[in-house]
């Protein structure tokens, strides 16, 4: 799911009481700050209010949080020169949906998986496609002015 200035959720829902992991791809990942923390409650008055360090990779900054309350996940990320990343003042705020307790199967009609496989492959590649183009926005003019360090491996 992709949501607002450079945050993905490895998940279509967000669903309470279950694991998501949150990519951020944002100011901070752009401006190569060394330490990206994520700083989220739930609820409208943020209850478990929680500050998580993020992992750097490649593809961003990434973290594994349990949504463990109700109605809205809120959240904002800070760096380890202590510039925030808040939305604007406005915080990143999404609602938690219910987890479906309900598993209905009708007899006569068969249970067609090809429609969600195809769905979420499909997902994937424009997830895939997405980060190309950023990739290739963000180093192909370095590259091409000559700005870009490589980095070269010492074989002793």
């Amino acid at each position: 799911m992709e949501l607002t200035k450079n945050i993905f959720f490895n998940t279509d829902k967000l669903i309470e009481n279950t694991t998501v992991k949150i990519s951020y791809t944002g100011e901070f990942f752009q401006d190569e700050s060394e330490k990206v923390s994520i700083h989220y409650g739930f609820g409208e008055n943020w209850e478990g209010v929680t500050d998580l360090e993020m992992n750097k990779t490649e593809l961003g900054f990434q973290a594994e949080i349990e949504l463990n309350g109700v109605e809205t996940f809120n959240f904002c990320f800070y760096n380890n020169e202590g510039k925030w990343d808040n939305n604007e003042g406005e915080n990143y705020s999404f609602p938690l949906e219910k987890p479906q307790t309900e598993l209905a199967v009708l007899e006569d009609e068969p249970v067609a998986l090809g429609s969600v496989r195809k769905l979420r492959r499909s997902y994937l590649w424009s997830k895939k496609v997405r980060l190309a183009v950023y990739k290739i926005i963000t180093y192909l003019p370095k590259l091409i002015s000559g700005n870009y360090k490589r980095k070269i491996k010492n074989d002793n």
